[in-house]
């Protein structure tokens, strides 16, 4: 069974971690999640025990518990929804090229006839 557990100590060490859960059996995995860019803990993690029975007891044991100066959040870990390739509600689109800089004619954005307004070119020919 695979535990979440929330609200560590940002002092909490995996090792830590394992001598908690392994009072209450086998442990076969655990993992404190840690921000990439500075390597520091983002205050919750796994623990993956080998036996349901004992992951069981340890999470109405350790629930609710005070470690390190903070109350733990244990529960049973929910599988990640599989990534479908979508993201959301919104399609990318394109705007048009990113002008600015040293560009003749430069701009970005919608091209004037794209938006149905005139184009300084074709105003002078009108007149």
């Amino acid at each position: 069974m695979n535990l979440y557990v929330g609200n560590l100590s940002w002092t909490m060490t995996e090792d830590d971690l394992r001598n908690l859960f392994e009072q209450y059996g086998t442990v076969n995995s655990l993992k404190i999640v840690k921000d990439r860019e500075t390597g520091r803990s983002k205050g919750f993690g796994f623990v993956e025990m080998e036996n349901d029975t004992e992951a069981q007891n340890a999470l109405s044991s350790l629930y609710d518990k005070e470690l390190m100066g903070r109350k733990i959040v244990i529960n049973e870990a929910q599988e990640r929804p599989a990534k479908s390739g979508g993201g959301g509600g919104f399609k990318k689109r394109s705007f048009g090229g990113g002008g600015g800089g040293y560009n003749k004619g430069g701009g970005g954005g919608y091209r004037d006839r794209d938006r149905g307004g005139y184009n300084k070119r074709d105003y002078n020919n009108e007149y």
